[in-house]
């Protein structure tokens, strides 16, 4: 069946946290905190974690970590918890983490555009699903590419979580389009492949920074003939 539809992942596919050194430094500074490199090191690393492998934690909390993107109250506890145990300041843990959740601090990969502008003006619908905790509509707002997405299928706000099979059939409907005629996009074979239990294919592509993937999204539209 022709594909009428694709669904993406939000976070290392089509927009990646861009936190390095400099935006830890200024966080660190407006919180009137300081750590040395190899704590910052450390940090850097916990916080650009892919989401299919899981931080280091005590055994209980790490349920609630695996559920955090369910509850934004959730999301919060368990990030300060990770971010506490770098910091003994509480106050730039609060800034870290409010830098976190910011879409000023998300950056689209280098074809996250011309992809969803490419689909919109060829009539393939198009939706994003996501595990997470906040609301990501305004970093797609920040890029004036709202509008190329007909629908937005947020775990926090659905109840769900990917790879359940009813999230995925949920933002199909939201689309309008039946599972077997969407493409599912993401950076997890694990969360993103539990689409194709309900027979939308998936592809996969890599979490890179968004200085390292110019065109993934590209290939993966001329690979399925949607380009």
């Amino acid at each position: 069946m022709p594909i009428r539809g694709v669904l993406f992942d939000f976070s290392g596919t089509l927009f990646r946290l861009e936190a390095d050194e400099v935006w830890l430094d200024a966080a660190l500074r407006k919180a009137g905190a300081e750590l040395d490199e190899t704590v910052k090191a450390n940090l850097l690393d916990q916080l650009t974690t892919p989401t299919g492998h899981s931080v280091r934690l005590p055994d209980h909390l790490r349920d609630a970590w695996h559920r955090r993107d369910l509850d934004p109250a959730l999301h919060h506890k368990i990030y300060r918890h990770v971010l506490n145990s770098f910091l003994e300041h509480d106050a730039a843990a609060e800034e870290i983490y409010a830098q976190l959740t910011s879409p000023a601090n998300w950056f689209p990969y280098p074809d996250t555009a011309d992809t969803l502008r490419h689909l919109r003006k060829t009539g393939i619908a198009v939706g994003v699903v996501s595990n997470i905790a906040w609301d990501i509509r305004d970093a797609f707002t920040r890029y004036d590419l709202r509008e190329d997405v007909d629908a937005f299928v947020l775990s926090y706000e659905f109840g769900a979580m990917k790879p359940e099979a009813s999230i995925f059939r949920h933002a199909c409907q939201a689309i309008g389009v039946p599972p077997d005629a969407c493409l599912m996009v993401g950076d997890s074979e694990v969360a993103d492949g539990g689409a194709t239990a309900l027979g939308t294919p998936l592809a996969v592509v890599e979490p890179l920074p968004t200085t390292r993937r110019p065109r993934a999204l590209l290939d993966v539209l001329e690979a399925h003939d949607l380009r």
